[in-house]
């Protein structure tokens, strides 16, 4: 990089700080780091310097230091989106529509700081944990961040490495947090009981500060290297069961048991939710593909008994993409499966 280059490089970098919204104090850092590559820019290319500082640049400035977005504070669309998303689940439901409405009053007195409580779903794989969390931001009109803890090996991979690293990365809040666009977002930290062992008290103890609201107000991510706001942002955590989660972090959780499905409920769940989705998914045109109350039972326990829905989903995914494969060979326009032709559509029978 020639100088003139690096002279007009730096001369966007400062356009780019100074159009942000940034906390006056990380402004004044920003702009002694900028006149100092300046004045090294005068006694030579400095490229690997201004590299390191680019790239911090366009971290902070694309931070929502103070953009919030606006919460839909209505009890009869959250209900409805979180029935039109899952059936049953009514203590949760009604858990969350309590919160909701604690949060409704405290907007009528803008002087209350309300700290939501911080929900735990516990249960099995495919009883719906990480799309109940996807319903609730969408029922408050919020942004929604995902966090994978599953197999997690360092506190680092949450909050950052320090700049002096020459392989430093910000963190998974912070990234999760640019991602979302505002501060204010619903953030699920899915699986925080299967980080990796050697890892685990560290974790534990950037979830303490993470979950406390007293602390999450200045949370510093070690690349960022200045407090984040994080009070504002709803935070939901799963765990398939909490044997390996440290009692610090239980301290700031409430609990929610996930329920298993009982076959029923699973027939109920299968067609009217999982069908109906999936047939909008492979693009198969209305009456395409209809099947018999007698069939559904073996649909739902194909290999015997699972908790969750996630075997019950892949097993429809077979059935529709088998009939979408019939539609495009031209065998039909519409099918119909029974118990005699069901081995014709999952050939495991």
């Amino acid at each position: 990089m020639d100088d003139s280059q690096l002279t007009a490089d730096i001369a966007k970098l400062t356009s780019a700080v100074k159009a942000a919204a940034l906390p006056d104090d990380l402004r004044e850092k920003v702009e002694e780091m900028l006149t100092r590559l300046t004045h090294l820019a005068k006694y030579g290319s400095y490229s690997g310097e201004y590299e390191q500082a680019a790239h911090y640049i366009d971290w902070i400035v694309n931070l929502p230091w103070s953009k919030t977005s606006q919460d839909i504070l209505d009890l009869a669309h959250t209900k409805q989106v979180l029935d039109s998303h899952h059936y049953g689940l009514e203590d949760l439901k009604q858990r969350f529509l309590e919160y909701l409405s604690v949060l409704i009053l405290n907007q009528r007195q803008p002087d209350h700081v309300y700290r939501a409580p911080i929900l735990l779903l516990v249960g099995l794989v495919g009883t719906g944990k990480t799309t109940i969390a996807k319903s609730i931001a969408e029922g408050l009109g919020r942004q929604f961040v995902r966090i994978p803890f599953g197999g997690m090996g360092s506190a680092l991979d949450l909050r950052g490495q320090s700049r002096v690293r020459p392989d430093a990365e910000v963190g998974a809040i912070i990234k999760g947090i640019r991602r979302a666009g505002v501060k204010n977002p619903v953030i699920l930290l899915d699986e925080i009981d299967r980080v990796a062992e050697s890892a685990r008290s560290d974790i534990m103890g950037v979830l303490v500060e993470l979950l406390d609201p007293e602390q999450n107000m200045a949370f510093t991510d070690h690349y960022i290297d200045y407090p984040f706001d994080l009070s504002q942002a709803l935070f939901i955590t799963t765990a398939n069961n909490t044997t390996n989660i440290s009692t610090a972090v239980m301290d700031r959780l409430e609990p929610i048991m996930m329920p298993s499905y009982t076959d029923e409920e699973k027939i109920k769940i299968a067609k009217d939710y999982v069908l109906p989705a999936e047939i909008i998914k492979a693009a198969l045109p209305q009456g395409a593909l209809k099947i018999d109350d007698a069939v559904w039972p073996k649909i739902v326990r194909p290999l015997g008994f699972d908790a969750g829905i996630r075997t019950l989903e892949r097993t429809i995914q077979g059935l529709v993409r088998k009939t979408a494969k019939l539609l495009v060979e031209g065998k039909g326009t519409s099918f119909y499966v029974t118990e005699s032709n069901l081995k014709d559509f999952l050939p495991t029978y």
